[in-house]
């Protein structure tokens, strides 16, 4: 009766295609399983007699002769059967009953906590159910891919589990290998991150359900070749965004800071550029013609750093603006206000500043080679110390 037993479990995870009789399906049956075969049951214990009686994905039980024995109501094996690594043993994880073999548990991850709660019978001091099985308080609905990878080796996940609550799980009972897998799948199973840049209808939405007292971040977005002309932008925070190519002629940038954003290419004439700042930013090439940067309240403007090669900023109102170790080789500065301004170890090569009021301005360390300083408003004079 203790083969019998252990031969009527084990047939629910033997697999075979019924064909012919159901003489051949015992003879399939005699052949798989090494008995001589002679009834068949079925999940309910009803006695199989006619093979028509077979429906699709019946679990069937084979025995010798002896009388059906319902594993999932008699999970207890007989003395005698526990301490072998292949006794098949009952879990209840979670209220939820799964049945495997000792060496599934154990073979595959030997180091896990599985492996070590079954390894040895009663090290762990494991407790039972009412039926025998193991009582483990863990979701089960995410312990069942992980049983299914120690029993096969492949991750297998079902629709609507979260992998992230498998990867869990596996972390905890220590299955190290199946944690690997599963974070290959988390990631891949990512969505792929939108770089595309922000449209100006996208954006506009997103100022008007914006309170106006709360700031405004934009660091680091993409903005390349939005239009944003005309729009009020004052104080927002674009650090590092992506402004390259944009239209952001006529836009009130009062206070925004522009530190380290790519402005290269863009179009900011007659843009209010009150205080905004500006440092280490990236305006090669980009057109500022009649932009205003002087403050009444005296805050000043801050582009120290800033790249500004070739860009075009005539007649722009700079008073007392931080030009300091800036970049404007090949830029135009045709009639700009730089009254007060400081240009201290900036790069002024082949700049184009006729026009131009220098007065109080400081170009000590400039660099002014090939700079045009024809009808200045302001004479320059050798005492600002440029080279």
């Amino acid at each position: 009766i203790n083969r019998s037993i252990k031969r009527l479990i084990c047939l629910m995870w033997t697999v075979v295609a019924v064909y012919g009789t159901l003489s051949d399906l015992l003879s399939v049956a005699s052949s798989k399983l090494g008995i001589k075969a002679t009834s068949v049951y079925n999940g309910k214990g009803g006695l199989i007699d006619d093979i028509a009686l077979i429906r699709d994905d019946d679990v069937l039980f084979v025995c010798e002769g002896e009388p059906f024995i319902d594993p999932q109501t008699d999970s207890k094996l007989p003395e005698g059967l526990s301490g072998s690594h292949t006794d098949w043993l009952t879990l209840n994880v979670g209220g939820r009953y799964f049945t495997t073999t000792r060496s599934t548990l154990v073979n595959k991850e030997p180091d896990s906590m599985l492996a070590h709660m079954f390894k040895d019978k009663g090290v762990w001091g494991n407790k039972q159910d009412h039926r025998g099985a193991f009582l483990i308080d863990r979701s089960p609905e995410y312990f069942e891919p992980i049983l299914n990878y120690l029993r096969h080796g492949q991750l297998i996940v079902n629709d609507g589990i979260n992998l992230l609550g498998v990867l869990e799980e596996a972390r905890f009972f220590g299955i190290d290998s199946l944690i690997e897998h599963l974070e290959v799948a988390i990631k891949n199973s990512q969505p792929p991150e939108d770089h595309s840049p922000i449209s100006r209808k996208e954006f506009v939405r997103f100022l008007l359900a914006t309170p106006t007292k709360s700031e405004l971040r934009c660091q680091g977005l993409n903005f390349s070749g939005a239009d944003l002309s005309r729009l009020d932008l004052r104080y927002i925070n674009f650090k590092m965004a992506n402004l390259s190519r944009c239209n952001l002629a006529h836009a009130n940038l009062c206070c925004a800071n522009l530190e380290r954003a790519d402005l290269s290419g863009s179009v900011l004439d007659c843009a209010n550029l009150q205080g905004v700042k500006m440092l280490c930013s990236n305006a090669e090439g980009a057109s500022l013609k009649l932009c205003n940067f002087e403050d009444p309240s005296g805050l000043k403007a801050n582009l120290e750093g800033a790249n500004l090669k070739g860009v075009d900023m005539e007649g722009s109102q700079m008073t007392g603006i931080n030009l300091r170790v800036a970049t404007l080789k090949n830029a135009k500065l045709k009639n700009c206000n730089l009254r007060g301004a400081t240009l201290a170890g900036t790069d002024l090569e082949n700049c184009d500043l006729s026009g131009c009021d220098l007065q109080e301005a400081n170009l000590r360390g400039s660099n002014v080679k090939g700079a045009i300083f024809e009808e200045m408003l302001t004479p320059l004079h050798m005492s600002q110390s440029v080279r």
